[in-house]
This record gives C-alpha cells, sequence and structure tokens, in this order.
C-alpha cells in the first residue's frame, strides 16, 4: 500500500481523482468551468472533494464533485456552501438511496449504479455515508476554512 503521508503519493492520488471527476462529469452531461488544480478536501486514498467552476459566474464554485473509494458524485453548491456542506449533502442522499435500493425500489430523483446490484450495493453505500457523516461532525476532520 502507498504511504500517503508522502506528498509524492498524496499528490498522484489526488491528480488521479481529479482526472476521475472530470470524466465522470463528462459522462454525466454537466457543463463547467475549471475542476480545481487540487482538492478542496481529502483525506486520501478514501475521498477528495473538488470546487467545480461555474460557467455562469466565472471564479465562483457550481458544483462539487466527490470522488475516492466511493462512488463518484456531486452537488450543486447552491445547496452546499462549503466542501464539508457537499461531504454532508452527498452522504445523506446516499443514505436514502441506500434505503431505496435495500427494498429493492428506484429512488424517486436519481439512480446510482445500473440498479441490477442494488442489493449488494445498499450496504456498502450506506456504510461511505455514515462513514462521511462521521467526519462531517468531527472539527478534527476539517482545516481550518474548509468547514
Amino acid at each position: 500500500m502507498r504511504d500517503y503521508d508522502d506528498p509524492e503519493n498524496d499528490a498522484q492520488w489526488c491528480a488521479e481523482r481529479r482526472e476521475e471527476v472530470a470524466a465522470y462529469l463528462q459522462r454525466e452531461g454537466v457543463v463547467h468551468g475549471h475542476i480545481g488544480a487540487a482538492p478542496a478536501w481529502h483525506v486520501a486514498p478514501y475521498v477528495s472533494v473538488w470546487a467545480v467552476e461555474s460557467l455562469a459566474t466565472a471564479d465562483a464554485v457550481g458544483w462539487w464533485a466527490i470522488s475516492g473509494d466511493l462512488p463518484n458524485d456531486y452537488v450543486s453548491a447552491s445547496h452546499a456552501k462549503t466542501p464539508r456542506e457537499a461531504v454532508g449533502a452527498i452522504a445523506l442522499l446516499w443514505k436514502e438511496a441506500a434505503q431505496y435500493m435495500s427494498r429493492g425500489e428506484p429512488h424517486p430523483t436519481f439512480r446510482i449504479g445500473s440498479g441490477l446490484q442494488d442489493a449488494e450495493l445498499a450496504p456498502m453505500l450506506e456504510s461511505r455515508a455514515e462513514t462521511l457523516l462521521d467526519w462531517v461532525k468531527d472539527p478534527e476532520v476539517w482545516e481550518e476554512g474548509a468547514a
């Protein structure tokens, strides 16, 4: 396993996540400006949160995207002003989605995955959501200014 305390390994992991976010947003059809050169917040090798520039308002965050050892996802900056709020918003959505998935029901407003493995994926999604929510509650996880 890589030593993520090594700045080179951390930087490589972040660069890979940035590429992953860019590819994900393109697949999702999200029209956007620049993706931050570095994550707005991250805990390698688990999670990274990226500021994604709005095209409508230059130099403003339009979305927050998440990537790492979890599903890629994004949330509008109108619903989350900070990386910490974005992680909380995404985690709550995932928790709700996991409940639908475990019941074998489609979520009414969005889909995670193809739907073919919902019963298998629901516990993993629930677990990731719970971990993210624990981190959101923990002030020690957030650098000053990121909360």
